[in-house]
């Protein structure tokens, strides 16, 4: 695992920890100050744990296993506390293995989801402002909002269609496909697909050949 120093959580952007396990890092450790202890006004901290807790949504609708991601809270006086954070962490990654393994994904195709994944992140940053901004910076409030329903149908909503749209059209560009074959590459059940197929459609992105009964880049 590769350590990179920010002098501060909530610089930590979404696209660094994705590019992080596209160049082949196997667990991603985010260290900050602790919750309302934060050494800047901004309270960047709060920031890191929206950035972590939407990532890992993320990682579970691409199919990596959430675990690889860890954030912890801590002051600067804890050193014993980041040394026992950071070798737990090490001990549950390699038991995870190389990043891909414990998922059952080969290298070309972990490097595809990825890929598609950080394609998007200019528009999760956007939605995430917009739409998953937190008005009050508590420890209660933030957690209770990233566990609730709510929470969990905002990102669906947002960013899992649009995660499933981007793994599609990147399918496509590979060669034309049908429903079944792509519901079987992406893991997404047949109605699924076609649901996705279908908006993409409307906005141009696919086009269905009759021809071949297959879908293909417009």
């Amino acid at each position: 695992m590769r350590l990179i120093r920010v002098m501060c959580s909530g610089r930590v952007d979404l696209e660094f920890i994705l590019r992080a396990f596209s160049n082949g890092q196997d667990g991603v450790f985010i260290g900050g100050c602790k919750l309302d202890e934060c050494n800047y006004v901004t309270q960047g901290n709060y920031d890191a744990f929206a950035v972590v807790k939407i990532c890992k949504k993320i990682m579970e609708r691409i199919g990596l296993n959430p675990k690889r991601l860890r954030l912890e809270f801590m002051s600067g006086a804890d050193g014993g506390l980041l040394a026992e954070a950071t070798n737990d962490f090490v001990k549950e990654v390699k038991t995870l293995g190389p990043l891909g393994d414990d998922e059952g994904l080969d290298k070309d195709e972990l490097n595809f989801r990825l890929e598609a994944a950080r394609k998007l992140v200019p528009y999760i940053k956007l939605v995430e402002r917009e739409r998953l901004r937190i008005p009050v910076k508590t420890k209660e409030a933030y957690e209770r909002f990233f566990s609730s329903d709510k929470f969990d149908r905002l990102f669906e909503e947002l960013i899992g269609e649009q995660l499933a749209i981007s793994q599609i059209v990147f399918q496509l560009k590979k060669s034309p496909r049908s429903t079944g074959e792509l519901a079987e590459t992406l893991g997404l059940s047949p109605s699924e697909v076609s649901r996705y197929m279908s908006r993409s459609s409307r906005q141009g992105f696919v086009k269905y050949d009759e021809g071949e009964k297959r879908y293909a880049i417009a």
